[in-house]
């Protein structure tokens, strides 16, 4: 029984392709694309989200496909583009919902999830992966300071000074159109978020706004000494990612990190 099981996650396994980014030490970490599941379309086909209209047992299935390849179960969160962050060494598999947009843990092989479609996904983690994050970030999150809440909660649990970071695949600069009042307030926040930001070349009065440089920026403005970008935009991938923003009724992708020492 047990050699039929993991012949059976082997199988899975090999069909889910993911991306993730450079090797880091304790510490693993990858967002899943749209190619290796069961969902129809318009979700086809690793739909990682049971809020979408999709068909739940083809979620579930999805789901127990990405598990074979975990070393734990998932901290699902229900995310809201708000700025919570859920304490994940206080998890109870029994704990339903979890409303929040960021988590962190101490705990080996504790899966933390992020589930987007054109939102940033980001990863982090002390140097020597004592501790980790992931947190959900689109415009309102990062405006308001999730990924700052996030490192706070971090920095809480060791006393280690440095940090990195991965964002993950999400909608591009060249894509991401928004109003004038996103960019006052980012502006008003910090006249250096202007870098980030360009007038749209066809419609005036609006903006296109670079999502992941606004994070390294964020995030190295906050004690991060490294962060990698994936560059993937979800919006022009149509292969491999869900975009929200390019066809409204569409899946997830989730992005899952771990540690692996104690």
């Amino acid at each position: 029984m047990t050699d039929a099981k993991v012949g059976f996650c082997n199988e899975n396994q090999a069909l889910v392709k993911t991306v993730t980014g450079h090797q880091w030490p304790g510490v693993q970490y990858f967002c899943t694309t749209r190619q290796g599941g069961f969902s129809q379309s318009p979700y086809d086909s690793l739909n990682m989200g049971m809020h979408t209209g999709d068909d739940p047992l083809a979620v579930e299935q999805n789901r127990s496909r990405l598990q074979c390849m975990l070393p734990g179960p998932v901290v699902w969160l229900e995310q809201v583009h708000g700025t919570d962050v859920y304490d994940a060494d206080l998890f109870d598999a029994k704990d339903r919902p979890i409303t929040a947009d960021a988590a962190v843990t101490t705990e080996r092989n504790r899966v933390l999830a992020i589930m987007t479609a054109d939102c940033l996904p980001v990863v982090m983690a002390s140097e020597d992966g004592e501790v980790i994050g992931a947190a959900h970030a689109g415009w309102r999150g990062l405006l308001n300071g999730v990924l700052e809440k996030t490192l706070e909660k971090m920095k809480r649990k060791t006393h280690r000074k440095c940090f990195r970071a991965w964002v993950g695949p999400a909608i591009g600069f060249e894509a991401f159109e928004v109003g004038q009042e996103v960019y006052d307030a980012f502006i008003n926040r910090d006249k250096n978020q202007a870098l980030f930001f360009r007038p749209h070349p066809q419609n005036k009065g609006k903006w296109l706004a670079d999502l992941s440089g606004l994070a390294v920026h964020r995030l190295s403005e906050n004690g991060v000494s490294a962060v990698e970008e994936s560059k993937f935009c979800t919006f022009s991938d149509r292969e491999r990612f869900f975009s929200y923003r390019r066809q409204g009724r569409t899946g997830r992708m989730v992005t899952v990190v771990w540690k692996i020492k104690p």
